[in-house]
């Protein structure tokens, strides 16, 4: 609770100025049953006209004042939880860019999104109902009672019962409620999970005939909700009823007592009148608290959940003296082995033990599963190598300024991602003040200038959301075209030109000799045809390096490679070669 509190920040002097406007509310408005009696016992009883108009002078000022001071603590309650909120979303979306890719594994994304959304807005709703409500109706309900005290000691003994009642009644229904509530926000993300699923992969329902299996689907996890909901407001159904119960007691209690304190004369009927006056206000606020207890009910659930987030540490962490300079692009991986999940026994790379020089291309081949991406993920510090040391210019890349080392290794994986903007603006990634020049050769570079040119608005040309409006590979060879505006000393492919015909897949590689000749190359590749020009080949099988060689040589001595060799070379299965033989 403190760590989400924390993220207040500079909402605190409205917090504080609501508190304090509530508090002056709550005053006034104690004070007019007050002037209500001494209007009924000083003026009407005694046919003191004067009197009455004085009080009720002074009684409209009193309200007038309670109004102001309810209003200006409205907007100073709305103000603060909305800053709050922000705040709130500020720090979890911040965390979440500082997370390392092991830390991302540990939460779900529409665990994330609903954190960010339904969890907040729970927490701002009840935020503002505890700076002004829980404020307002705990000193009302104080207020009252030492008035009702002062009336007489005998009838406010009646409201201390219904007290007491209430409390054991509400404080048994939200131990209960909270454990429910917990359970529905964990339903929820099952359902954003359900709705991201489908909406993404639209296309593959669609061509698939799936609707019918996704509307049931999102229907069972709809429905998981509904009925934890039903069970949890079925329990808080119950607030209503007790405080019936209490409200009828305190009521019949106050007219069978109060009537016979009239009649022995201990107690005059202006008082009375102010004494229901009290029990209203007094119940009202019990009834106010019953809310706001289902209220912070449901925000203690969405607090544990951003607390897990915001008390998540990134498994990576700047080293204390950090290197900012990256020498060059030579890769050294020193008996290196990989577990996603420590303590698990099992590796994902194991002794992997390979060094590469300053602008050579490497090729990496291997089944999937084979620990391909998990090896170039360690490249640019993603993960932490569990045994080992990777280096890249010489230097352990613990030992980096992680944005300083990333920034000099480019990546571009097979399942690209392109952002709501214009071409240039996506590919300004690579290089914010890149020229149009300096993109349109970085897009020549990776034969992706033709396609740019062929639309209306080439360079200008509006990237809609998720990169629908280009096809796979034309969305390939824009990432690769913004991760070649970086002119990184590391060039990572992850099996990016996948979706590209051979030809243009040759076509981009033999570029890379003109446009970043010092660059180390690391291709990461299914077909044999895209390797097979490379200084050396890494064979992985089951994460274990099985052969670090040239294409001849690998063909000579390594049975994998020949394998796959022939199953795409000697099968006719390479599109490439297949041309060149006709």
């Amino acid at each position: 609770m403190r760590n989400v509190l924390s993220r207040l920040g500079r909402y605190k002097k409205d917090t504080f100025k609501c508190i304090a406007m509530s508090a002056l509310e709550v005053v006034f408005e104690i004070l007019l049953p007050f002037m209500t009696s001494l209007i009924i016992d000083r003026g009407l009883e005694k046919g003191d006209m004067p009197a009455v108009y004085r009080y009720g002078i002074i009684m409209v000022v009193f309200a007038f004042l309670s109004l102001l001071s309810g209003a200006a603590a409205g907007r100073y309650a709305a103000k603060a939880s909305s800053g709050f909120a922000a705040n709130l979303r500020q720090s979890i979306y911040g965390n979440i860019q500082d997370f390392s890719f092991s830390n991302i594994d540990k939460f779900s994304v529409p665990g994330l999104v609903t954190r960010m959304t339904t969890d907040v807005t729970n927490i701002q709703n009840a935020f503002m109902m505890v700076i002004r409500q829980a404020v307002r109706a705990p000193l009302t309900l104080f207020f009252s009672y030492v008035m009702c005290i002062i009336i007489s000691v005998k009838l406010s003994l009646t409201f201390l019962i219904a007290m007491v009642f209430l409390i054991i009644v509400l404080g048994s229904i939200m131990v209960v409620t909270m454990k429910i509530f917990s359970k529905v926000f964990k339903r929820y993300d099952d359902l954003n999970a359900s709705v991201q699923e489908n909406v993404r992969a639209i296309r593959v329902v669609k061509s698939f005939v799936r609707e019918d299996y996704e509307k049931k689907k999102f229907s069972k996890a709809s429905d998981n909700i509904y009925r934890l909901f039903v069970k949890a407001e079925g329990l808080l159904a119950l607030n209503n009823p007790a405080m019936m119960t209490a409200v009828f007691f305190c009521i019949i209690m106050v007219s069978w007592l109060g009537a016979s304190q009239i009649v022995s004369g201990s107690l005059t009927t202006g008082e009375l009148t102010s004494l229901f006056s009290y029990i209203m206000s007094l119940l009202m606020s019990l009834m106010i608290l019953s809310m706001i207890v289902v209220m912070i009910t449901m925000s203690l659930a969405s607090v544990k959940r951003i607390e897990e987030v915001l008390n998540e540490k990134s498994d990576l962490q700047e080293p204390a003296d950090p290197v900012y300079e990256v020498a060059n692009g030579s890769i050294d991986f020193d008996h290196v082995s990989f577990a996603y999940k420590t303590g698990t026994g099992k590796n994902v790379l194991s002794d992997i033990d390979i060094h590469i020089k300053s602008g050579e291309t490497i090729g990496i081949i291997g089944a999937t599963g084979s620990g391909k991406s998990s090896l170039i993920n360690l490249i640019s510090r993603l993960y932490d190598a569990s045994e080992g040391t990777v280096k890249v210019g010489g230097t352990d890349v613990r030992k980096y300024d992680m944005k300083s080392l990333r920034n000099q290794v480019a990546v571009v994986l097979q399942k690209n991602t392109l952002f709501s903007g214009t071409i240039l603006d996506n590919l300004r990634w690579g290089n914010e003040d890149a020229t149009e020049e300096e993109c349109r050769n970085a897009c020549k570079a990776a034969a992706a200038d033709d396609f740019i040119q062929s639309f209306p608005q080439k360079y200008e040309t509006v990237i809609e959301r998720g990169g629908v409006n280009v096809s796979g590979g034309q969305k390939q060879r824009l990432c690769i075209a913004r991760a070649l505006l970086k002119k990184p000393k590391i060039l990572i492919l992850d099996d990016s030109t996948s979706a590209v015909d051979t030809s243009t897949d040759a076509r981009i590689r033999s570029s890379f000799k003109s446009y970043i000749p010092g660059t180390t190359k690391i291709i990461i590749a299914q077909r044999i045809s895209s390797v097979e020009d490379a200084d050396r080949i890494l064979v992985l099988e089951d994460g274990r390096m099985d052969a670090f060689d040239t294409h001849e040589n690998l063909l000579k001595t390594n049975d994998i490679y020949r394998g796959i060799y022939e199953s795409q070379i000697g099968g006719n299965g390479d599109f490439d070669h297949k041309e060149q033989e006709v």
